[in-house]
């Protein structure tokens, strides 16, 4: 390996800490974001962000020049945390109807707790015209799949469509909107008991 080489290799073992770190980094402040509008809304001012997620406002700024950036980052980034808990529960839960209850309770999570998204994504903004495309896209399939297990474990009825399940799920904690004492938890809850196959 020549000196050229060397240096090379040099440069690129040096970028990648940085880039561990600056993944880290941006999933600590999209958590932190997902925090603070939930408890108050996608409105909720810069300042209270940065202060979640122990950061100065210009990091923020630097990685999302705009409210709009930051709204459709965090909104992917907890689609993609909800898609990739799919696996992981049917690998670590006791039976597959376990694993899909769960993964509903966190579907739900999702749904409720987007105080003011809803709003958002009505807007003209071109930002979020493929939010609900992406969303589509990757939770379907790991509803499907959930589905499928417990289907084919014999747990639960085999006619079920996941985004019929979904759509039904999402109808059910529009209730939960300005209404302190609707479960939606515990409803959706007696909708995925629904699915079980009598004894």
């Amino acid at each position: 390996m020549n000196a050229s080489d060397e240096g090379a290799v040099a440069r690129s073992a040096a970028r990648q800490p940085k880039r561990t770190d600056a993944r880290r980094n941006q999933k600590a402040l999209l958590d932190a974001a997902a925090a603070v509008f939930v408890t108050s809304g996608v409105e909720a001012p810069v300042r209270d962000i940065a202060a979640k997620a122990g950061v100065g406002m210009g990091t923020i700024y630097r990685h999302f020049p705009t409210r709009a950036d930051l709204i459709v980052a965090v909104y992917r980034h907890q689609v993609e945390a909800c898609a990739e808990a799919g696996t992981a529960l049917l690998e670590t839960s006791a039976t597959p109807y376990a694993a899909l209850g769960q993964w509903i309770d966190l579907f739900v999570d999702f749904l409720v707790t987007k105080h003011g998204l809803a709003a958002a994504l009505q807007s003209r903004n071109a930002d979020f015209d493929t939010l609900h495309a992406y969303f589509i896209d990757r939770l379907v399939p790991v509803c499907a799949h959930l589905l499928d297990a417990a289907a084919a474990a014999g747990e639960i009825r085999s006619d079920v469509e996941a985004l019929e399940l979904m759509r039904g799920v999402g109808n059910l904690c529009i209730g939960a909107e300005g209404d302190p004492h609707y479960d939606a938890r515990r409803v959706v809850g007696l909708l995925i008991a629904g699915l079980r196959r009598p004894e």
